[in-house]
């Protein structure tokens, strides 16, 4: 068995009060025009709209997902441990986006990528004959974590599966135990199920102030084995949200992609005409 080139990208589990952003337009088109896959599957509650979803919409298998049958009914936020989960509710779209990519991976197999991926050259041959490949988050993390914004995944992976039974009870309401730190404890115990890139071929470019800067900030050097590029937008994307840099999805145009000359422009560009 191996991973099927079949493309899976989560979006809208909220209400779409803003058009389709360019930056996402250009995950799915560089999807697109870089891996070649048999089929873009795109899930969502909420369906996107404005000129850029208009654009790729055609191109795509779009899935509308409703209340049934998904971790939408769970009760994962309705009780636990002293309504931990209902305190965070912040995060929980991002908590059932964590929970849906793994079904959807072990029913079909296949790649899962955040919308905030930028594609740049195609995944190796030999990356699809694996179970499963996922790459460190960081070489120096402490604990160690594997970061699920990029899962490849053959049907009915032992590795998927197993993660998938496990994430509930180690569920926590934060950030990243279930979803990063978790994968990284199962591949030390069952390491014949995945395959561990480090961090070059999908996360170079650090969750970090100087990563985000290399970014889109200035021109930076592109490894050979840089595949694809994580945007890290939850650290960014807001124009409160400037902590880690003075950047927001606003500053992020057409324009601005065309004419200005950053790590993240030069590449995206190409996409778009």
């Amino acid at each position: 068995m191996s991973v099927p080139d079949h493309f899976h990208f989560i979006f809208g589990l909220k209400p779409q009060t803003e058009p389709f952003h360019i930056a996402w337009y250009l995950c799915l088109r560089s999807c697109q025009v870089v891996n070649n896959p048999s089929q873009i599957s795109f899930y969502y509650v909420n369906e996107p709209h404005g000129e850029w979803w208009e654009r790729i919409k055609p191109s795509l298998n779009l899935i509308k997902l409703d209340n049934e049958g998904t971790v939408f009914d769970t009760g994962l936020y309705q009780t636990h441990e002293e309504g931990r989960f209902i305190e965070r509710a912040g995060l929980q779209y991002a908590h059932q986006a964590d929970f849906l990519r793994l079904q959807i991976l072990a029913t079909n197999g296949g790649v899962y990528a955040d919308i905030d991926t930028l594609f740049v050259t195609p995944y190796p041959a030999s990356f699809y004959s694996y179970p499963c490949v996922m790459g460190s988050e960081a070489a120096d993390s402490d604990p160690p974590t594997i970061c699920n914004a990029l899962i490849m995944a053959e049907p009915e992976s032992v590795f998927v599966s197993t993660w998938l039974e496990r994430m509930q009870a180690v569920f926590d309401g934060s950030w990243n135990r279930h979803s990063c730190v978790e994968p990284a404890l199962l591949s030390q115990s069952m390491p014949e199920q995945i395959h561990v890139v480090p961090p070059t071929p999908f996360f170079h470019f650090r969750y970090d102030r100087m990563g985000l800067i290399a970014l889109f900030g200035r021109k930076a050097e592109v490894p050979e084995d840089l595949y694809s590029i994580h945007m890290w937008s939850h650290l960014w994307w807001e124009p409160w949200r400037t902590d880690f840099i003075p950047f927001h999805h606003g500053q992020l145009t057409e324009k601005f992609i065309r004419e200005v000359d950053t790590t993240y422009n030069l590449i995206a560009r190409r996409y778009l005409d």
